[in-house]
């Protein structure tokens, strides 16, 4: 009995201090900053943007909504000659709906290419790379601050070059104290993964 009560206290203890670290620290911030690499915006000729998630109802998750206003906001910079949206889905391709958000903010037609048959970071990296080997100039990879990481490996070990340009994603959300825990969950969810891509040697 002494032993389960004292796992139980351990346990909770460690709980509490999760809490505390979470919401009154810059834990998920520093975090995701070391996910995102380099922190610089690198121009080129081709920008590729994976899709994340999108609802049942077709219309696009933050994640993919956050990645398709940055593509627009770059694009519109200048110096982009081609847009590559990547990924799959249901009942649309996040990468369809993406093109049309890219559309509807005046990005033309012609400048946009779509590749809607992955489903995820591994598949983007092999079902973009027979697009991007056609496509001339120098690569850019966009997506959240704590996806690139896993991504732009992902796209190395296919062997594709390609740089890396993420965006503060969990970054930003974490300045709010009530984006604090939703940006958690999103990092240790990609540990995860990354830890799974690891093992498969994926990256």
């Amino acid at each position: 009995m002494r032993c389960i009560r004292a796992f139980v206290v351990r346990v909770l203890a460690s709980l509490g201090a999760l809490l505390l670290l979470v919401t009154f620290t810059p834990l998920v911030a520093s975090y995701a900053k070391i996910l995102a690499g380099p922190w610089h915006d690198p121009g080129g000729e081709v920008l590729v943007v994976l899709g994340g998630g999108e609802f049942a109802d077709g219309t696009l998750s933050q994640d993919s909504y956050l990645r398709a206003q940055n593509a627009a906001r770059i694009y519109r910079a200048g110096g982009f000659h081609k847009v590559l949206l990547s990924g799959g889905g249901s009942p649309a391709a996040v990468a369809t709906v993406m093109r049309e958000y890219l559309e509807f903010q005046g990005i033309p037609k012609e400048a946009i290419l779509v590749e809607t048959g992955s489903r995820s970071t591994r598949e983007n990296a092999l079902a973009s790379k027979p697009i991007l080997e056609s496509l001339p100039g120098r690569k850019m990879l966009l997506t959240s601050d704590y996806h690139m990481f896993r991504a732009i490996r992902a796209f190395h070990k296919v062997g594709i070059q390609i740089e890396s340009r993420s965006f503060p994603d969990a970054i930003k959300r974490s300045r709010r104290l009530t984006g604090r825990w939703p940006a958690f969950l999103d990092v240790s969810l990609e540990t995860v993964k990354i830890a799974y891509y690891f093992c498969r040697g994926w990256i």
